[in-house]
């Protein structure tokens, strides 16, 4: 409920540090033009801000839009190792070799899709300058009523922020960072970027948990990004997010949870600070509880929804089965005697044909329950979040509504699908050649 009504605000900054922004490119020399144009109509000192990107085993123009744009830009060849990770590991060494981890005292990192807010990069600097080490920030949608994929990809993103950013952003907890815009500290790449799996995301996280980092989140700073409209590549991405989620839990869950009992000096590292007891036993708390929040998030949820979904099916079919039930037309709920009097059906007490009944009335409620709950998500999306989504067709909304629950249908079947096939990273690709200028003036047509 803390999401509905709260997120953390930050005080304008006192100071204005200077970043590094990280793009990591495979063929965008569609989009790529409009992300660094975004950057530079920033209302902040551009001579704070220098846009780095990799060119990551391209075979287009993008190298040289990006260069013709005043990027650096570093090209990359390895078809070997092949993830977004190792193409921002690469990048990181590049600029820790020219120029020094320490140049610059934050990093972003975006995709090449994405469009920033004129004010994205302000806003992030007040939370920088707050103290806070990691912040993610708002997703939006450039794409969002292109069909009912992008849109569901789009109710994904702000169902996260609503249930999961707001909220642990205000207790002072550790969120998530999803992929793409977000800001961190220098301190946290000085050996370069080394989370190079199908999800560098995940594993950054619960990394930076481990060693007793909270994640924070900036609702005021907005980017866009854009979502795959076609199915294969919704599931092959899905597939891949559910692989990558089982690597980061093998690789960083048995630290987390050892940190729910013992934080190894982790929740108050020496910082030349004082802390008084109470202090350091509230930031003792709040570590152990951010690694046992940070492991359910690694934890694959959508496939721990399935088994615990699927268990408790079962056990209640054979209550059901084992069970005696004596439904006759004199014995048994109302609404039971009103069915079978309508189809004229008589069931014998304790009969298989009683039970079967009652399984397959059970059966369709599980089934209608569950999607009606995806609805009514995408429907409170929706109307939470009205002013700041693009404009939208009303009986788009309507079908997005009822497609949004297969979304997540798809999200349970990738994640059973990762656990038995060997997943190896694409590309998704990119075509919406869209301006920030123009999807604000959409916005504001829509707002009026």
């Amino acid at each position: 409920m803390t999401g509905i009504f709260f997120t953390r605000k930050f005080k304008k900054a006192k100071k204005l540090h200077k970043y590094a922004i990280l793009v990591a490119a495979r063929n965008e020399e569609a989009v790529i033009g409009q992300l660094i144009d975004s950057i530079k109509q920033q209302d902040y000192p551009s001579d704070l801000l220098d846009v780095f990107v990799v060119a990551d085993n391209c075979t287009d123009s993008t190298a040289k839009a990006a260069r013709d744009l005043g990027a650096v830009c570093y090209e990359r060849f390895d078809n070997e190792h092949r993830t977004k990770g190792f193409a921002l590991q690469f990048l990181t060494r590049c600029i820790k070799r020219d120029y020094g981890i320490d140049s610059y005292e934050g990093y972003f990192i975006f995709d090449a899709d994405n469009l920033l807010k004129r004010d994205y990069v302000r806003n992030m600097n007040d939370s920088f300058d707050a103290g806070e080490k990691i912040i993610t920030s708002y997703r939006n949608t450039k794409n969002f009523s292109d069909n009912w994929i992008s849109a569901s990809y789009g109710i994904h993103w702000l169902r996260t922020i609503r249930t999961e950013h707001r909220a642990r952003s205000v207790f002072h907890l550790a969120t998530r960072i999803q992929g793409t815009g977000f800001l961190f500290a220098n301190e946290l790449i000085e050996d370069s970027w080394n989370y190079t799996g199908l999800t560098e995301d995940r594993a950054f996280c619960a990394d930076a948990v481990a060693k007793g980092y909270k994640i924070s989140y900036n609702n005021a700073a907005e980017f866009y990004d854009e979502q795959p409209v076609d199915i294969k590549i919704a599931m092959r991405q899905r597939i891949r997010w559910a692989k990558g989620h089982l690597q980061a839990l093998a690789e960083t869950g048995p630290t987390l949870l050892k940190h729910i009992f013992v934080t190894g000096g982790k929740a108050n590292p020496k910082t030349g600070e004082k802390r008084s007891k109470l202090r350091r036993l509230f930031n003792n708390i709040r570590l152990r509880f951010m690694s046992f929040d940070m492991l359910t998030v690694v934890f694959p949820r959508s496939l721990g929804s399935v088994i615990k979904r699927w268990l408790i099916y079962f056990l209640r079919v054979a209550l059901i089965i084992g069970g005696s039930l004596k439904i006759t037309e004199n014995y048994g709920p109302d609404f039971i005697k009103t069915i079978l009097k309508l189809f004229n059906i008589t069931v014998m007490p304790s009969s298989a044909a009683a039970a079967a009944l009652w399984l397959l009335f059970f059966t369709v409620c599980w089934v209608i329950s569950g999607y009606l709950s995806g609805i009514v998500t995408a429907a409170y999306i929706y109307i939470i979040e009205h002013k700041r989504i693009m404009p939208i067709k009303w009986y788009k909304k309507i079908w997005f509504c009822l497609t949004f629950p297969i979304f997540d249908q798809i999200g349970k079947i990738s994640m059973v699908i990762a656990l038995f096939k060997k997943v190896e990273w694409k590309p998704i690709p990119h075509n919406a050649s869209i301006s920030i200028n123009e999807l604000d003036s959409q916005k504001i047509k829509n707002n009026k």
